[in-house]
């Protein structure tokens, strides 16, 4: 695994400016599968703990957090809204030019959106914003666009990855002093 204390430093001048936070679902916060659950569910994906509790960690560290994807379905809206509570959560559109307006439009410059996508639908974002990332699943045209390419792949910590070169920058450590005082 890479030291990403020490990998930060190379991308802190980008890194240092991101105030919000952006990630594709399928391919990034999951590993793409989707599974049909009947009419009452829809279509689920499943998600990595992991980067769940940093997306948390990162707004209560004063990030703007969300997802901007072109799928919409049941399970995205329960485990981004619901559970997670992310600050945005924009979906259903293949255009996601039109959500990332949206994330400007809440005060954000693009040099301070960090994104994170792996298909071509997401390369308008991946060229603006301030730090943009991928997983080694993407093809290459998007490997080759963005700043970072991850060693973890998608679902399976990538995210967690990119968040964790992020709060390295920022001098971020989650605060567990008082953790199992009472053992």
């Amino acid at each position: 695994m890479r030291d990403l204390r020490e990998l930060s430093k190379q991308y802190a001048s980008k890194l240092k400016k991101i105030k919000c936070v952006a990630f594709d679902v399928d391919g990034i916060l999951t590993n793409g599968q989707v599974a049909w659950d009947g009419e009452e569910l829809g279509w689920n994906r499943s998600t990595n703990t992991a980067d769940g509790y940093m997306l948390r960690y990162l707004m209560s560290a004063g990030f703007t957090v969300g997802v901007i994807t072109g799928g919409d379905s049941l399970s995205v809206h329960k485990r981004f809204s619901e559970n997670l509570k992310l600050n945005f959560v924009h979906s259903g559109n293949d255009d996601k030019r039109s959500h990332f307006k949206k994330v400007l439009a809440l005060g954000f410059k693009p040099e301070e959106v960090l994104f994170m996508g792996d298909e071509f639908i997401d390369l308008p974002i991946l060229k603006v914003v301030g730090f943009s990332a991928s997983v080694p699943e993407a093809s290459i045209e998007i490997r080759e666009a963005v700043d970072y390419v991850t060693e973890r792949h998608g679902g399976m910590g990538a995210a967690r990855e990119v968040m964790d070169l992020l709060r390295h920058a920022h001098g971020l450590v989650p605060d567990v002093e008082h953790f199992g005082d009472e053992l």
